[in-house]
């Protein structure tokens, strides 16, 4: 069910400026936070996760989600209407494993073209089949495999696709610090875990190459690193941070090396396995939210942004001060998307792909959501500076189409052009935000 909400976006006295032609506009959204469905497909370490109380904040599940697995041509209708031109959605990696779990992909693909809008599907989005280890090397080996089934069912109407999204997040949150799925707690001895799902994503760039695709990217997180000062131990360890969050995920990919002191730490013949990580890409997808302002350790347990950062870390987050901050407590700091950018441009030279932002967005509440609406419009005048710098951007999506299942967060996160109403728990009601209709009108603007 889709309810309308009466919004004029139009009359804007400063019109976002255009983007080239053939910008490709779209919004993304994962499987595990919006298809629900669980008992059709195969579990994931989510689901373990989830089923732990105290894991989510407010003891929700994804079981249900947004029901996009049954719902999925209402969904389909609010992309067509919006006007994007692509939709980024995830495969889940349980689903396929299960009977009949493809035929959903097949549907929604299906759909989409009917639609008008290119399908963009994202290979893994953190929802790993429980039975299965980002510890253990031959998960990348798994992986490749599962994305040659995907590719050769799929391959004849997708014809753009992303392998991993966010390793780094999934690294660090999952892995060492304990707050996402499946909660280990490994610090530095979960660097195994972002070697090998680099391994997986050259894996996956093999056996997409093999099915014949011409169009494949990563959808890698980043953001500017700024230190809390200038003295030499927050340079240090912001020095550290950025070398930890950003380039281990990079340098890989790009340069076919990992940053200096940290190759020797990764598991196997790393020389050889590098051969596959850096397999050449397409395209380089970023998603950005905001920067991070680092310093030296302080010596004590610290919590930020809704996660607790253990007092043994060699730095430590601190917040940005003087700018706006979301619902969630981001900061809204748009010029750090130009900085990012520009910044990768003359880090990488020539070796940088076509850039395309996966991933922008801001959780606000409320359908008339102007803070959400003032947060895109300063972020899309921020990448078109960056394109106007000379940095060969490709595309942007919005995150998200739908409020959603936001991880450990629960359902207290709303991060969606579209209103989902959780409370009723049956009819999800849909109702397009007036960000919604800002989108819409702007998309109708760049035409």
């Amino acid at each position: 069910m889709i309810r309308r909400m009466a919004t004029d976006a139009r009359g804007a006295t400063n019109p976002i400026p255009q983007f080239p032609a053939g910008f490709l506009w779209g919004v993304s959204t994962s499987a595990h936070q919006i298809e629900g469905a669980t008992d059709e497909r195969e579990a994931s370490v989510w689901d373990a996760f989830t089923a732990e109380p105290g894991r989510v904040k407010d003891g929700s599940t994804a079981a249900v989600a947004c029901d996009h697995y049954h719902r999925y041509r209402e969904d389909v209708a609010l992309l067509a209407d919006l006007g994007v031109g692509a939709y980024r959605f995830s495969i889940s990696w349980p689903r396929v494993n299960a009977p009949k779990g493809l035929d959903f992909y097949d549907r929604l693909v299906d759909g989409l073209c009917a639609a008008g809008v290119r399908p963009v599907p994202t290979l893994f989005h953190w929802d790993l089949p429980v039975a299965l280890d980002w510890l253990d090397r031959d998960t990348a080996a798994r992986f490749g495999e599962y994305v040659s089934v995907v590719a050769e069912r799929l391959g004849d109407r997708v014809k753009k696709w992303i392998t991993i999204n966010e390793p780094a997040e999934h690294t660090l949150l999952g892995h060492a610090l304990g707050t996402h799925a499946p909660g280990k707690q490994l610090l530095f001895d979960a660097l195994p875990v972002a070697h090998h799902q680099l391994l997986a994503h050259g894996q996956a760039v093999r056996a997409l190459r093999a099915a014949g695709a011409t169009d494949i990217g990563i959808a890698n997180s980043h953001g500017p690193t700024w230190p809390a000062s200038q003295e030499q131990a927050d340079l240090e360890a912001a020095g550290f941070y950025d070398v930890l969050l950003n380039r281990l995920f990079a340098d890989p990919l790009l340069l076919g090396e990992y940053p200096e002191g940290i190759g020797e730490l990764m598991p196997g013949d790393v020389a050889s396995d590098l051969k596959v990580i850096a397999e050449p890409l397409d395209f380089y997808g970023i998603n950005y939210y905001a920067p991070t302002r680092v310093g030296a350790p302080q010596g004590t347990e610290i919590e930020f942004g809704g996660i607790s950062m253990p007092a043994e870390l060699p730095f430590s987050v601190r917040a940005i001060e003087g700018v706006p901050t979301t619902d969630f407590g981001w900061p809204v700091v748009p010029e750090g998307l130009t900085e990012l950018l520009t910044g990768f441009r003359e880090h990488y030279g020539d070796r940088l792909p076509p850039i395309v932002i996966t991933e922008n967005g801001c959780s606000y509440e409320g359908v008339d959501d102007q803070e959400r609406i003032a947060y895109l419009d300063g972020h899309l005048r921020a990448l078109h500076r960056a394109v106007e710098a000379g940095v060969d951007v490709r595309g942007y999506f919005v995150w998200s189409l739908l409020d959603n299942f936001e991880w450990a967060e629960g359902y207290a996160r709303r991060f969606g052009l579209v209103h989902v109403d959780f409370e009723d728990g049956v009819t999800l009601t849909r109702t397009p935000k007036a960000s919604y209709g800002w989108f819409q009108e702007l998309l109708r603007a760049q035409r």
